[in-house]
């Protein structure tokens, strides 16, 4: 997900540092991308601080349909420019959603929910506003401690507390981004959650491959971390109309 408040997130497992290591020798391959796959769906992008004031109707005419802005971590911060590139997107014309940044280590699921939804992680049936979601991933802050020191029930009780409160506060549940590796490590490739959408994180690739936990469809596929878009390049699984009729909540 976007960059805050360090820059030693791990993408998508370690493909990014396998392209490193290769591109050092010599031998990088050709970094793949959606291809056909992303002509006949809606574009989108998330962004975070890092990416500061964007110029959201450049992003418009690049072929930005849709949006995730990083809102909230832990519960002691808020993106300092969330206003901004939130109500600017949807001025814009994009569908755009909010998203929490995860930090089990430090909280209850449902103490998090509670900060995010007061700070930018609500929902509405009005046709532009995307489910939150909760970005759930490698710990970027301790390399040792991939899943934050937790065992694999624990996390689910985490993810599970999140997710109930975000329900009982917004009236849907959250949107899920992590990756399938992640999500073997640290919840034992759980199945608990497949009434939740998942965005799949997995880069340099023309498809989402594998999905974990029992999730048959993804809603919406993270395939890159650089583009025409600011901050990272996503695909909506459908059409347009099924993009806004998720933001009605149908």
């Amino acid at each position: 997900m976007a960059r805050e408040r360090t820059r030693l997130r791990r993408r998508a497992g370690v493909l990014v540092a396998a392209t490193a290591v290769l591109a050092l020798a010599g031998t990088a391959p050709a970094v793949a991308g959606p291809g056909a796959l992303a002509a006949a769906k809606p574009r989108g992008h998330d962004v975070s601080s890092h990416q500061k004031r964007v110029d959201w109707p450049a992003a418009r005419s690049k072929g930005a349909r849709f949006v995730y802005v990083k809102a909230t971590e832990s519960t002691d911060y808020r993106n300092p420019y969330f206003s901004q590139q939130y109500n600017g997107a949807r001025k814009a014309g994009l569908v755009r959603g909010a998203y929490h940044f995860a930090r089990p280590d430090k909280s209850s699921g449902a103490k998090q929910a509670a900060f995010f939804v007061r700070h930018g992680g609500g929902w509405r049936a009005d046709g532009w506003t995307l489910p939150p979601a909760l970005d759930i991933e490698y710990n970027p802050y301790n390399k040792k401690h991939k899943c934050y020191g937790m065992g694999k029930k624990r996390m689910v009780r985490w993810i599970r507390s999140f997710s109930n409160e975000v329900k009982r506060r917004t009236g849907r549940r959250p949107v899920i981004y992590t990756t399938t590796q992640w999500w073997k490590l640290c919840t034992g490739n759980s199945r608990a959650f497949t009434g939740n959408p998942l965005w799949i994180a997995r880069h340099g690739t023309s498809r989402p491959g594998k999905l974990p936990g029992g999730w048959q469809y993804w809603t919406i596929w993270q395939y890159g971390t650089k583009g025409r878009l600011p901050g990272d390049q996503n695909l909506f699984n459908g059409s347009t109309s099924r993009l806004r009729t998720l933001a009605r909540g149908r």
